[in-house]
């Protein structure tokens, strides 16, 4: 039996870029919540309602990375790691808590519009764009493939498109005096952000029950390890899973020939295991193949 161990890299840039992200849009939140008051804009009000959420989801996703960095203990024998999926998993649903409230606000403004000054809501909808614009970027610079990291991002993206929003709603009311514009973009806007939420929360359940990630399909490794490892003979009892997206884990059984060097062809199932599957961390168990088959 054998065992290797792979933790992912750059926990440090995802932390410092979540946390410059933080800031920045706590900085501008106030200030939308102000201009969505004075100019009356539903969209404004919930794109600072977004900014509001996506602090809170960004400061947590910072505590996770900076929780997840412990080292393990014999309590704890894989770390922390996984309390960044729990991040994402929150921010996801936190998610759909706030589309649902838009999109309840805007029926009702639908139904009973109210005057909306365009020429404050375009403003500040401009500033808007431009911070969510910097933080988005700041975070599309950090590992894009975190959990915690996507999580974040579909935070910011989800203020980027209400910003853009509030802007067009803004110019058509200012043309046309249209005011429905505003409560139906705020809809379309809340729409598109559930659907990236619903990916994150479905990928960090997937974690949480212990899925096994998508490239380490069963009958591939199997077909991989025998074509490719002298001397292995089967392949079975497999069992994949994650602790985060960046750390995938992995046990089998392994049938060798007789005559086979056991510790070097595990050595070498592992580094397969590492180069073709990204896995760091593998348990391997022996059989031999005169030995009578496992049930």
């Amino acid at each position: 039996m054998g065992e290797g161990h792979s933790h992912g890299g750059g926990a440090t840039k995802n932390e410092s870029r979540v946390a410059l992200g933080a800031c920045l849009t706590a900085g501008f939140m106030m200030a939308e919540v102000v201009g969505g008051a004075i100019s009356g804009s539903l969209a404004l009000i919930a794109d600072a309602a977004h900014m509001l959420t996506d602090s809170i989801a960004l400061i947590f996703a910072w505590a996770a990375f900076r929780v997840a960095r412990r080292p393990a203990t014999w309590r704890h024998s894989f770390g922390l790691e996984r309390v960044q999926v729990l991040a994402a998993l929150l921010n996801g649903l936190s998610l759909f808590g706030i589309a649902g409230w838009i999109v309840y606000e805007a029926i009702e403004r639908y139904g009973q519009p109210v005057p909306i000054l365009a020429g404050p809501m375009l403003v500040i909808a401009i500033l808007g764009l431009l911070v969510n614009m910097t933080v988005f970027y700041i975070l599309t610079t950090a590992d894009r493939d975190n959990l915690n990291i996507r999580g974040a991002i579909l935070h910011v993206m989800g203020d980027l498109l209400g910003s853009v929003a509030a802007i067009i709603a803004a110019v058509v009311i200012m043309w046309t005096g249209w005011l429905p514009i505003d409560p139906i973009l705020s809809v379309l806007v809340s729409i598109l952000v559930l659907r990236s939420a619903w990916v994150v929360a479905k990928d960090a359940v997937h974690i949480l029950l212990e899925g096994a990630p998508a490239k380490l399909e069963t009958e591939v490794v199997r077909a991989d390890l025998i074509e490719t490892i002298d001397g292995v003979r089967d392949v079975h009892h497999i069992h994949a899973w994650s602790i985060n997206q960046e750390r995938p884990m992995i046990t089998l059984h392994a049938r060798l020939g007789d005559g086979v060097v056991m510790a070097e062809t595990v050595a070498a199932i592992k580094q397969r295991l590492q180069e073709r599957f990204g896995v760091g961390h593998a348990t391997v168990e022996v059989d031999f193949e005169n030995a009578p088959a496992a049930d």
